[in-house]
């Protein structure tokens, strides 16, 4: 008012002499001299505003427009800094500090993570509505290290293993958020993070009662830790190398069954009669496997059991499908290099080779006498690609064994210098009857 009552001199004489300062700021400086400088005034119009502020926060309804003239004229007046900010951030830091300790003992961590959260929020907002925008850099540090920094260990010790064990996937993804704004945040929950992978990895390896559905629960929970580090930790790649540490430790805690089972699970997919749906999902289900595969150290166990099983498919005629197989072969490959698959390749090539021979055979038969009207087939097989079996005495019918020698002058026409060595390990028949019909009596 008393600007406006002067502005004619304001804009004239004032303007006209260029030492004398403005009408405005003159009493600015008055105003401060004079008024807030007195330290009664000063004292009690900071205590007045520290009270509005902390009755908001407790949840009551201020004047914020009140608020926001008061602290626009300490800053126009040059002491919103030094008479104002100090206290007020160490009110907030009391203040956090004492709810912090209170919180933590009386809430689940969830639900305080979701305070912490709201907290922030509210800050960020009274800055925007009445606070200096100076002021929020060291606000939200103060509260970021009274409700988190502080609490760091406490809330992943109180709170983490729930939350990955129940897949709390928007309580992880908070989480995540406001540790990374803290200082040594992500380490240390990317430390804990690693521990209760080991923890609960180890829980399905180690116990034997859990043999017989331990890679179907580690597949589950690959996918599990995945999707968590995907949506919740941002595909944070720190996390992702944490990830395959921690299943390469735990997986070979028990040396030796995780690959063996692991071989067993393949084959049970493999195997003609599996619950894969279609192709598509079978593959998808081999490429899960191999990630799994690649934690095992006992590659070489793994190679034993899955060469004796795929043998077994191959002989009996159990495989699902050649083209899956031969998938899981170039998987092996392209995971483990040529040598480690030579010799299983060794094996398809001679049930391929083994097609045309008998093609030939029966060709061969034509032109000769079959004992007893038997419809053989035999597999040439080469001694080095396959599993090693024990010789049996068998014990075979008389036009079996014409039938056999009968083979081996046509192989070895064809091979001479090649030797045979009959092995009924997996050899299977079919056997075809008829039963007069018997009269009633």
């Amino acid at each position: 008012m008393i600007r406006s009552i002067f502005l004619f001199l304001d804009r004239t004489y004032v303007l006209q002499n260029s030492m004398l300062p403005s009408i405005w700021d003159m009493g600015l400086e008055l105003f401060r001299c004079h008024v807030i400088s007195d330290k009664l005034v000063q004292t009690k119009t900071i205590d007045g505003i520290l009270l509005l502020i902390d009755k908001e926060r407790s949840g009551e309804a201020v004047d914020r427009s009140l608020l926001r003239s008061l602290l626009s004229m300490l800053s126009d007046l040059q002491v919103y800094k030094d008479c104002f900010e100090g206290r007020f951030l160490e009110a907030t830091n009391c203040l956090y500090a004492a709810e912090g300790q209170r919180l933590m003992q009386e809430r689940e961590i969830p639900e305080y993570l979701h305070y912490v959260n709201r907290c922030l929020e509210e800050e960020t907002d009274r800055v925007i509505t009445y606070l200096d925008h100076g002021t929020h850099k060291p606000l939200i540090a103060c509260v970021e290290k009274q409700l988190l920094g502080e609490h760091l260990v406490a809330i992943l010790q109180k709170g983490l293993k729930n939350m990955l064990d129940e897949n709390r996937v928007a309580d992880l993804t908070l989480m995540y958020q406001l540790f990374s704004r803290v200082r040594g945040g992500q380490s240390i929950l990317l430390q804990h993070g690693g521990e209760y992978i080991k923890s609960f990895g180890s829980s399905i390896v180690v116990n034997p009662e859990k043999d017989k559905d331990m890679v179907q629960e580690l597949l589950d929970f690959k996918d599990k830790v995945d999707h968590i580090i995907e949506v919740c930790f941002q595909k944070n790649e720190k996390f992702v190398n944490v990830m395959k540490e921690s299943f390469e430790t735990f997986i070979n805690r028990r040396a030796n069954k995780p690959a063996e089972l692991i071989a067993k699970y393949v084959d049970s997919k493999l195997r003609s009669g599996n619950k894969e749906a279609t192709d598509e999902e079978l593959e998808r289900c081999l490429d899960k496997i191999m990630i799994i595969f690649r934690f095992i150290h006992g590659k070489d166990v793994f190679e034993a059991f899955y060469k004796k099983d795929l043998a077994k498919r191959l002989l009996v005629g159990k495989s699902a499908s050649v083209d899956s197989e031969k998938s899981m072969l170039s998987k092996l490959k392209h995971e483990c290099g040529a040598a480690f698959t030579s010799k299983l390749e060794g094996m398809f090539k001679d049930m391929e080779l083994s097609k045309d021979v008998m093609i030939q055979f029966k060709q061969y038969m034509q032109n000769h006498s079959n004992p007893g009207n038997i419809d053989l087939t035999v597999n040439i097989l080469t001694m080095g690609y396959w599993p090693t079996y024990t010789p049996m005495d068998v014990h075979l019918p008389t036009e079996m064994v014409k039938l056999q020698e009968i083979f081996k002058t046509f192989y070895l026409g064809k091979h001479s210098g090649r030797r045979l060595q009959w092995q009924s390990t997996l050899g299977h028949a079919v056997l075809k009857a008829e039963f007069k019909q018997v009269s009633d009596c």
